[in-house]
């Protein structure tokens, strides 16, 4: 077995950490779990956490040398993946979110699936799981197309390549080649470092098989900063990129502007006694109707106090992620580095 080790490639796991007291435990735990043979090293790039984060991971260092940690300096998640890359030794890196539980079977799966197929990364599945009721309705929204969309790395598909991929297991070469994660990018990096990769001839690649667990966001506030920053972020990429961009990304702005619209001049036509603007209440009554119908569904999934929480779970997530969509597009906002999502 020794030498079946020795013969395998080397992984690097590199993770950026900041306040995840709650779930750092888990997600280093499924690393040290995984199945694969060949030799590995944890990398943690560690923010100025104020949670005792850091102190649980000195003592997980302390118990296993395999586990190290490093100053994330500039405190971002770009920032962080590429300080642990910088530090990590091994030809594979796997990016790893504090938020996720690797089943035992990722690396090996992931490293068998690259040298297979040839692929610069690859990625598979991020599966939320709750294990609140709140948890729970957020988690649903991530899988359903209601919510984010009904995406591959969200629902599933066939293996083939992608535009884009969760998390994702590299070829170390290929992203010191196109210059790791753009540092002035707080979201969105994967996939802007996903676009450079195809745009020099590269593969990114969707297994099925690699399902990760997924931790959503505990409480209302935390979830509402999470969408706004994402929005943010992809408004900028939407400017930056332009038609790289798929027309989903579109939809939950053009929903906003649609329902406020809407409610606005319904105010409008009752306050003036202008009849014919009245047919604008159709948006927002519309928009509160799939509402409803998806938290009935999300109730007989996952029960009816899932159900309660997606009739404001859902809207929060439309409209946070689209008004911070509109900020970004439209360069509405004064310091876009500042927003994180955290």
């Amino acid at each position: 077995m020794a030498k079946k080790a020795q013969a395998l490639t080397g992984v690097s796991y590199v993770m950026p950490v900041l306040n995840e007291v709650e779930h750092i435990e888990a997600a280093v735990d499924s690393l040290t779990a995984q199945d694969y043979e060949g030799p590995f090293e944890i990398v943690l790039a560690l923010g100025p956490s104020i949670d005792g984060t850091n102190a649980v991971i000195d003592e997980m260092a302390r118990v296993d040398p395999r586990i190290r940690h490093i100053t994330n300096e500039l405190g971002s998640t770009p920032g962080g993946l590429n300080a642990a890359i910088r530090a990590s030794t091994y030809p594979i890196v796997v990016r790893v979110d504090a938020h996720s539980v690797l089943p035992a079977n990722y690396t090996r799966v992931a490293v068998d699936t690259l040298e297979r197929t040839g692929a610069d990364n690859v990625g598979g599945i991020m599966k939320a799981q709750g294990r609140t009721p709140f948890e729970r309705a957020v988690a649903h929204a991530y899988g359903s197309p209601e919510g984010l969309g009904g995406t591959q790395h969200h629902t599933g598909g066939k293996e083939g390549p992608a535009d884009t991929a969760y998390l994702g297991v590299f070829q170390r070469a290929r992203l010191v080649e196109v210059g790791l994660f753009d540092e002035d990018i707080k979201r969105g990096q994967d996939w802007e470092l996903n676009r450079r990769l195809r745009a020099t001839g590269g593969t990114v690649w969707f297994t099925p098989e690699l399902e990760v667990v997924y931790r959503p966001r505990s409480n209302l506030r935390t979830l509402i900063r999470q969408f706004v920053a994402t929005g943010i972020w992809r408004g900028e990429l939407a400017r930056r990129f332009g038609t790289a961009n798929s027309l989903r990304y579109f939809v939950p702005p053009l929903a906003v502007v649609g329902t406020v619209v809407g409610l606005i001049l319904g105010i409008v036509a009752s306050s003036t006694g202008t009849g014919w603007l009245a047919v604008a209440y159709a948006a927002p009554a519309i928009y509160a109707l799939f509402v409803i119908a998806a938290a009935a569904v999300a109730a007989a999934k996952d029960g009816l106090r899932s159900g309660l929480w997606y009739l404001i779970v859902l809207p929060c997530i439309h409209f946070g992620w689209g008004s911070g969509f509109i900020l970004g597009f439209l360069k509405l906002t004064k310091n876009i580095t500042a927003h994180t999502g955290r």
